[in-house]
């Protein structure tokens, strides 16, 4: 498991506890179970920081149903905060045999439940009855994935380091099968202190125009701005009631990565209440989905886009991260990921298929003006994180 941004965060092995929940509850489940389980752990913790002592890693789903999800809480976490490095044990947790990172040997891709072309359809589908709804509904995110198969078994550290090498900006996860390098902060809780950034509008590089060229476009980009504005809203709006404080930049700035540039807000805020009162997976449950993932209004846009989709996105576009003892935490939004279905070491004489089956997601928002050509251009740019890493491109 992994949790790792610029060369500081979590990382852990083996499992002391796991709790796997699923539907309209597992927000609520979750909290519960991690409450009682902390409850009942002596914890020598003489570093005080926030991610020392019993942490859980989790992935939510992003919808209620089947809503599968899962928490872990690891036999041994290794952590770094702030030039301070620590090893966090629970019981008597056996001493780990390094093995060398495994090549996941030759990558190839065929189409996942929701095919490019039918990504194009279902975006056709959505521009109508946006423009049709007479304003009501504004904006819908649509998933598109792609499923890659290794003729290796995959090694999760292969996947993270490469992740991690090229978006050291990103949070590069790792729960459950789950791998992923997100550029998306749901929330960030420390004690008071809570955080989020936004990303919603996104441009993407073009022979002949550099950057610069790119990112003045974006934030001139009316459509994207109104995109924007969705996401930063719905996010400011589902968060206000627990803060005392809440701080929202009237304007975004851009946000670059190496293969998409994204209008991105960082709000920050204080909490009203006390620390253990709103429990990250608490705040959590209040906030998601936020437009950038779901759509505006959410209420609307969440139910169609099961129906355009028609595919289960899984633990996709849902939290993801960690939470401590404190109820401290960090939970991103698994975006640019790959859920690992299938790994097999049988050898060739024993008859087994012997290699790996990852699916990969991507997604954008839709709006009422999109083009669908656009949006299914946009997606496969933000397919090339996990593809690039995968193929180990320098």
């Amino acid at each position: 498991m992994s949790w790792v941004r610029e060369g500081q965060g979590l990382v852990g092995w083996g499992c002391a506890a796991r709790l796997d929940t699923s539907g309209a509850d597992r927000f609520t489940d979750a909290d519960a179970w991690w409450r009682q389980l902390c409850g009942h752990i002596d914890v020598d913790d003489a570093v005080g920081l926030p991610g020392c002592g019993p942490v859980a890693f989790t992935s939510l789903a992003f919808a209620d149903r089947p809503g599968d999800s899962v928490l872990v809480l690891p036999e041994v976490i290794i952590g770094e905060r702030d030039g301070v490095r620590w090893i966090t044990t629970i019981g008597d947790a056996p001493e780990p045999e390094p093995e060398p990172v495994r090549q996941p040997g030759t990558v190839s891709y065929s189409d996942g439940r929701l095919s490019s072309t039918a990504y194009r359809q279902a975006v056709t589908e959505a521009v109508r009855l946006m423009r049709e709804s007479g304003h009501e509904l504004r904006k819908v995110v649509l998933a598109h994935d792609l499923v890659a198969n290794t003729s290796e078994p995959l090694d999760e550290r292969f996947l993270l380091h490469n992740l991690a090498a090229r978006y050291a900006n990103c949070w590069t996860f790792a729960v459950d099968g789950l791998v992923g390098a997100t550029p998306e902060l749901l929330l960030e809780r420390r004690g008071y202190e809570v955080r989020s950034r936004v990303l919603a509008g996104t441009a993407w590089p073009h022979p002949g125009r550099t950057d610069d060229e790119i990112a003045a476009e974006l934030l001139d980009s009316a459509k994207n701005r109104s995109e924007h504005a969705y996401a930063a809203e719905s996010l400011a709006e589902k968060l206000r009631p627990f803060c005392s404080e809440l701080s929202v930049p009237t304007s975004p700035s851009v946000l670059r990565l190496r293969n998409v540039l994204h209008l991105a807000t960082d709000v920050e805020g204080k909490l009203a209440d006390t620390p253990d009162g709103s429990g990250l997976l608490h705040l959590a449950e209040a906030v998601h989905p936020t437009a950038a993932v779901g759509g505006t209004p959410t209420e609307d846009a969440v139910p169609l886009i099961s129906e355009l989709e028609g595919m289960d996105r899984g633990r996709y576009a849902g939290p993801v991260g960690w939470i401590d003892g404190a109820g401290n935490g960090e939970l991103g939004i698994a975006l640019r990921c790959g859920q690992i279905e299938q790994q097999s070491t049988a050898g060739a004489g024993s008859g087994g298929a012997r290699g790996g089956r990852v699916r990969l997601f991507a997604g954008g928002g839709i709006v009422p003006d999109s083009e669908p050509d656009l949006e299914v251009a946009e997606v496969e740019a933000k397919l090339l994180p996990v593809r690039e890493a995968l193929e180990g491109v320098r």
